[in-house]
């Protein structure tokens, strides 16, 4: 009986950032901007591992597998945040915002296992050098990319799932930028309780292993690390793996402050500032933290241009 005045919700209505008045245009420039570097430089990435012989290891492998990460986010994410910026509001069929939804899942998930699989290989490479070469072979590292990718898809696709199975009827606007989790949630007139907790075990194998790994990988190699003797030999092996713990420290810190605290409607726009952090800043952030403080990318870099004069 409860269920005759309610309407199904066909489209979603994004209303991103409200009353931005005269900072429209700056702002909208400032993405724009954002969306360009970002697709130049982990298009650049990806194009110097594939074509450098000196950047064929484990570790830029990695780093290429990162760039074609934050590159999918970026396309997902941020076309729809332009268009919120410049028309104040965007509409989208349910189907088309649940694919965002979706398909925003598998870059977020592909990332806490790769870093993981980073902090594995750094863990190697510091603490059993002489057996580096032997464990993190092309084959096992191609392996572990696939297996991170399958597992992604797998999860975005039952998150998908849940969240589609719930019903949503008269309400259709949602206050942010993207299809998120939360706003979702939020919209649907079901009952979301087990939905949290279905929720919940599913990212146990996908945040909280990897969050995990990464920790007792840095423990063991902050350890080896201070057996070094000399001065230098301990901070060539920390540059080697600073780079790598920046972007997990920037990740996982928006990650939890954005998804483990309890949703609160006064606290949209923090969200949304939070969200601006790890979908458009993270990928613009990457390739400059790993390019600045890898010296193998900056000497083929200054022989591309170089070789263009």
């Amino acid at each position: 009986m409860g269920m005759k005045n309610q309407t199904w919700v066909s489209e979603i209505v994004l209303l991103g950032f409200q009353n931005l008045h005269n900072f429209k245009v700056p702002l909208f420039s400032l993405f724009l901007l954002i969306y360009i570097l970002t697709v130049w430089e982990n298009v650049l990435i990806i194009v110097l591992v594939a074509f450098s012989r000196n950047l064929h290891s484990p570790m830029y492998f990695f780093l290429q597998q990162l760039s074609a990460c934050d590159l999918l986010e970026s396309a997902i994410i941020l076309p729809i945040l332009l268009q919120t910026v410049i028309y104040e509001k965007v509409t989208l069929p349910f189907i088309g915002c649940m694919m965002q939804f979706s398909f925003f899942a598998v870059p977020e998930a592909f990332e806490c296992l790769l870093l993981a699989v980073m902090a594995y290989d750094r863990y190697v490479a510091i603490c059993i050098p002489l057996r580096y070469t032997s464990i993190m072979s092309h084959r096992v590292c191609v392996t572990f990319i696939l297996i991170s990718w399958l597992l992604s898809f797998m999860f975005a696709l039952g998150l998908a799932s849940t969240v589609a199975s719930l019903q949503f009827c008269n309400q259709n606007t949602i206050n942010h930028f993207f299809c998120d989790f939360f706003p979702l949630l939020e919209l649907s007139c079901s009952d979301t309780f087990l939905v949290y907790i279905n929720i919940i075990l599913e990212s146990i194998p996908l945040v909280f292993f990897p969050f995990i790994l990464i920790s007792v990988s840095y423990m063991c190699i902050a350890h080896a690390i201070l057996k070094i003797v000399s001065h230098t030999g301990r901070q060539k092996a920390f540059s080697t793996c600073s780079s790598h713990l920046a972007v997990v420290s920037m990740f996982y810190g928006t990650i939890i402050a954005l998804y483990m605290a309890p949703p609160r409607k006064e606290s949209q726009t923090t969200s949304k500032v939070l969200s601006l952090l790890y979908t458009v800043v993270t990928p613009l952030v990457n390739p400059l933290i790993y390019s600045l403080r890898s010296k193998d990318i900056r000497k083929i870099m200054q022989r591309v241009l170089n070789g263009t004069k």
